[in-house]
């Protein structure tokens, strides 16, 4: 999938936010500034909407580790993993123990050694064309088999 615009991650936010619920879990992958804050913003911001509630400045939580928000009765807990070391430090974080009302975004995934099996994976590239991003989402367990290419 290309996304050439903020408009087209903006639309392709949407539309995953349309189909992730309660206890879901969205993992994020690529390089510093390739889109990933970007898409969460614009995830938790549609949600926001849809639900009367004012909009939230989502930021990168590179520095606190974890930004929550709530849309209704649903939290979003929204991780960056950036800063830390080993998996012991992500352990301590307690992430996949409360999930049932929660949906949890996570950037820079990579340490996690016991990955939950029932996840999207979504991998944000740049692209040659500027200003635009390759994107390639996964799906594991629950997800296995939606068609993705079809949002």
């Amino acid at each position: 999938m290309q996304l050439k615009s903020l408009e087209d991650t903006q639309n392709f936010s949407k539309k995953i936010s349309k189909i992730i619920e309660a206890g879901d879990i969205i993992f994020l992958y690529g390089e510093i500034g390739v889109g990933k804050t970007t898409f969460v913003r614009f995830f938790i911001n549609y949600l926001e909407n849809k639900k009367g509630i004012k909009n939230s400045d989502v930021l990168s939580p590179t520095f606190n580790i974890v930004y929550d928000y709530d849309v209704g009765k649903i939290k979003i807990q929204h991780y960056d993993l950036y800063r830390l070391k080993n998996y012991k430090d992500i352990s301590q974080l307690g992430m996949f123990e409360t999930s049932k009302n929660h949906i949890k975004i996570v950037e820079w995934p990579e340490l996690i050694v016991t990955k939950p099996n029932d996840r999207i994976d979504i991998i944000f590239e740049y692209s040659k064309i500027e200003n635009s991003r390759k994107v390639k989402i996964t799906g594991f367990g629950k997800w296995k088999d939606y068609r993705f290419n079809e949002l």
